[in-house]
């Protein structure tokens, strides 16, 4: 008989309590799944759900990120023009809209919907911040290097697409997805006057120039690439909370050439927020993958707050908004509040 290691059978009660939970949101949706009948499904207390999910909203993320991050991402053909960029993107998007006769509360998981799930105040503030970062993400990969800015326009694109994902979600099989990504292909034809006006730096707090030496944390991933970042390399280094994740823009329009723009965003609450930070970010690049090349600006998720203290941050939170530049595997400036990241790179020279 094989005997587990603690870490195998914590691995396989994980894997149970997913593949349980998957089927209860399937039958019964989030608002009336039950943890007592998730707990049975997987022939385990509810205790044990507990142990492993801190709540329902922490364990439907899960099921979520577990059903993105298992979709094989394949790659196609790169689009030749920004209209074809996005039909590509938007056909790509759509393919998760649920079928005619398909469960209404399958239909919802997928979908990724998150109707109902965050309904206060909290929720939605973070919400509409991971919106203006997909928006941010989308632009960039929209941009390729140019110097358009496309933000806008990524904005408007998502917008239509979440609106057509709401629509599918109360009424399947209502409007036809093929209008819909010929209807994002042609807003490439908008004049949406999509200009980027840095923060005033009269009215910013400037950087405080400095040299010291740190110990960077190591095995930190990127959840936009997928890769290793090394924040001893030369750049900048945003560190958001998850209420000002609409600054991450800042640090990606002051990047400098040649060097890397890492945002990390400070997730004081690892089981919900970090959860729908990655879900939103992987969802996102899966779809980016397949028809775009995604865009450098790397993001780190700092669930346990070890990058913040690496920096010398403390109490952080979600109002949290600091950058350092980093030259040499040296720290050589310090910016605090609103307009950080910029007046970080601003306020000392290459």
């Amino acid at each position: 008989m094989v005997r587990l290691t603690r870490v195998q059978q914590q691995e396989r009660t994980r894997a149970s309590v997913l593949a349980a939970a998957k089927e209860e949101f399937t039958e019964h949706g989030y608002a009336l799944a039950k943890i007592d009948r998730i707990a049975e499904r997987a022939e385990l207390t509810r205790g044990a759900v507990y142990s492993n999910f801190p709540s329902k909203r922490a364990l439907y993320l899960a099921v979520l990120i577990d059903l993105v991050e298992s979709t094989p991402a394949s790659a196609a053909a790169p689009p030749v023009s920004l209209e074809e960029a996005l039909g590509a993107f938007a056909r790509t998007w759509l393919e998760r809209l649920p079928l005619v006769g398909e469960t209404a509360s399958g239909g919802r998981l997928q979908l990724r919907s998150l109707a109902g799930v965050f309904d206060d105040d909290h929720g939605r503030t973070m919400l509409a911040q991971v919106a203006a970062l997909e928006a941010l993400l989308l632009g960039a990969a929209l941009e390729g290097g140019t110097p358009t800015r496309r933000v806008r326009l990524a904005s408007l694109v998502l917008t239509l697409l979440g609106g057509a994902g709401q629509l599918a979600e109360t009424a399947p099989g209502s409007g036809d997805p093929f209008d819909v990504a010929l209807a994002c292909q042609h807003l490439a034809g908008l004049d949406l006057a999509d200009t980027w006006a840095p923060p005033h730096l009269a009215f910013v707090k400037p950087a405080r120039p400095c040299r010291e030496t740190w110990d960077p944390p190591a095995d930190l991933v990127d959840r936009v690439g997928g890769g290793r970042v090394d924040l001893a390399a030369d750049g900048l280094i945003a560190v958001l909370g998850a209420g000002r994740l609409g600054a991450a823009e800042e640090a990606f329009r002051s990047a400098r050439t040649g060097e890397q723009v890492t945002v990390v965003v400070v997730v004081g609450d690892a089981a919900e927020t970090g959860r729908l930070l990655r879900l939103r970010i992987a969802d996102l690049t899966g779809c980016l993958r397949r028809v775009l090349s995604l865009p450098s600006l790397r993001i780190v998720l700092d669930d346990n707050g070890v990058v913040a203290a690496a920096l010398g941050l403390a109490d952080v939170g979600d109002d949290t908004e600091a950058a350092v530049r980093v030259q040499g595997g040296v720290i050589v400036a310090r910016a605090h509040g609103r307009g950080a990241a910029h007046a970080a790179n601003a306020g000392v020279s290459a």
